[in-house]
């Protein structure tokens, strides 16, 4: 049974922070915060749809020079969320170079970007062969802490305080389908692209009583087979339901009750949290004094958040050799065999016989 995110640290827990999540069979990824991207390949960076920068201190933003070249010339949307003051910043950076041969362009790049208030989403278009000038600015709700809905995934966000506004993440998945196997081969079906149909027409609630249509190669000879079935008959018969991931990232917070509040709003229950542990809690005066977490404070608020699954990170260079230490404390905060779901198949148990639809 495949994960539908499969999110992973770029950097060393002591480099620059964020979380690249390849959203897997949709050949397309999600990044949370983009400090260096260097360990990231060029061709994970242009599988990137969305970036979600928490905020546009130097380490959390200096990477998106390098996403620009690669995705200069090409058709490409990328949507990008910051928070109050990012189109100032984001305009800085495109106005640092000279556009002067972009209108000859074949690809028409473009750069949507949202910029997240307290009471509303702002959003500005800037395209490649217009140079890149700022379009007109419109508003958008800001309701339930949604940022992002789609069929599938939901991102929501909170406005933390780091001495400016930081913006926290989750990812969620809806729910996880998953293709079994073995009915798949006793209905004579094949795996194909008409698994990411399939589960779209799921995510997207249509008719379940409509005619669904299966086709598949039969051999290498481009020989297709077509099957139809009702909607809801397929999904009785090839697909197990079960509660979809969610991943929260947070990073750049004080320490302080309304922050904590809002981090446990967005990461209860997480599959993984992804939290940041800049200091040891024998120096929690000077994380509080910069406006950073302990390692034992991230590892009390997952312990709380129920989260499944901890990664802590962006240690400050100060404890360079002492990786074991932070994580140690952290560790000790967070009781994770109380996080056990009853529900969650384990390991060796359950496993076999499942596939994910391939696009």
């Amino acid at each position: 049974m495949s994960a539908f995110f499969k999110p992973r640290l770029i950097n060393d827990q002591f480099d620059d922070p964020g979380v690249f999540v390849p959203l897997c069979f949709e050949k397309r990824a999600m990044l949370f915060d983009l400090g260096d991207i260097g360990a990231l390949s060029a061709r994970d960076i242009l599988k990137i749809s969305h970036i979600f920068v928490s905020h546009t201190h130097m380490d959390h933003f200096v990477g998106f020079d390098r996403l620009l070249r690669l995705f200069l010339g090409r058709n490409k949307t990328l949507f990008i969320y910051g928070p109050k003051g990012f189109f100032q910043n984001l305009a800085g950076k495109l106005a640092s170079y000279t556009w002067n041969l972009v209108e000859r362009f074949t690809n028409n790049f473009t750069i949507q970007a949202f910029e997240v208030h307290p009471d509303r989403i702002l959003t500005c278009t800037y395209t490649c062969r217009s140079g890149f000038v700022a379009g007109r600015i419109s508003n958008l709700p800001f309701k339930d802490n949604i940022l992002l809905a789609e069929p599938s995934i939901t991102v929501y966000c909170n406005i933390l305080d780091h001495g400016i506004p930081c913006l926290g993440f989750s990812l969620k998945e809806r729910f996880h389908i998953n293709i079994k196997k073995a009915s798949l081969e006793k209905l004579g079906l094949k795996p194909g692209p008409w698994l990411a149909r399939f589960k779209d027409a799921v995510y997207n609630g249509l008719d379940p009583a409509q005619p669904f249509e299966v086709d598949f190669e039969v051999n290498h000879n481009d020989n297709k087979m077509r099957k139809i079935f009702q909607l809801q008959e397929l999904r009785d018969k090839v697909a197990l339901i079960t509660p979809g991931q969610k991943i929260t990232y947070i990073t750049d917070v004080l320490y302080s009750p309304e922050n904590k509040e809002k981090i446990l709003q967005l990461g209860k229950n997480s599959s993984h949290l992804f939290i940041e542990a800049a200091f040891l809690e024998k120096d929690k005066s000077i994380a509080a004094a910069k406006f950073h977490l302990t390692a034992a404070q991230a590892g009390h608020m997952a312990d709380l958040a129920r989260a499944k699954k901890l990664t802590i990170f962006h240690f400050s260079p100060r404890y360079t050799g002492m990786k074991d230490i932070l994580e140690k404390e952290a560790m000790s905060a967070y009781k994770a065999l109380d996080h056990t779901d009853a529900q969650r198949l384990r390991p060796g148990k359950g496993l076999d016989g499942f596939i994910m639809g391939i696009s």
